[in-house]
């Protein structure tokens, strides 16, 4: 799973607004490229996480089109996105990963709570004990949006 959505940067007044085509959701506001690209991904990550939270289907990301701009979530955003979806999938609640971690069901609410400061070790722990494992992708930093 990789949860990477072109967005667009528009210069609106005194900031640049970003807005993903396939995340309507999410639409933020920065005073400048790097101050819109963060809040874009805060945004971006938010949205993602409150389409999990409903039980929706993830939008699928369409390819860019000329002048977007690729954004991404944190890393601990995507890694409990990943995890709430292959719980999902295997049809786990919290306390059934709980009993395959061997801890609380409290524990397991925090892991997949976008809001709690989990270590992302122990969200790719639980992703390993389903069967998946974490890849970290590093990249060039992106091309000026605006």
């Amino acid at each position: 799973m990789r949860f990477e959505y072109p967005a667009q940067f528009e210069i609106h007044k005194s900031e640049i607004v970003v807005s993903f085509p396939d995340v309507p959701e999410a639409i933020t506001a920065g005073a400048d490229v790097d101050e819109a690209y963060r809040e874009g991904a805060d945004a971006l990550g938010a949205a993602l996480a409150g389409y999990v939270q409903e039980q929706r289907s993830l939008p699928k990301p369409s390819k860019p089109r000329k002048g977007n701009v690729m954004v991404a979530p944190a890393p601990l955003i995507a890694a409990k996105l990943a995890l709430r979806l292959r719980m999902r999938e295997l049809g786990l609640n919290n306390v059934a990963l709980a009993a395959r971690l061997g801890v609380s069901e409290t524990i397991v609410r925090r892991l997949v709570d976008p809001d709690h400061e989990s270590k992302l070790a122990n969200v790719a722990e639980a992703l390993a004990v389903m069967g998946q494992h974490m890849v970290i992708e590093v990249e060039n930093n992106r091309a000026d949006a605006a």
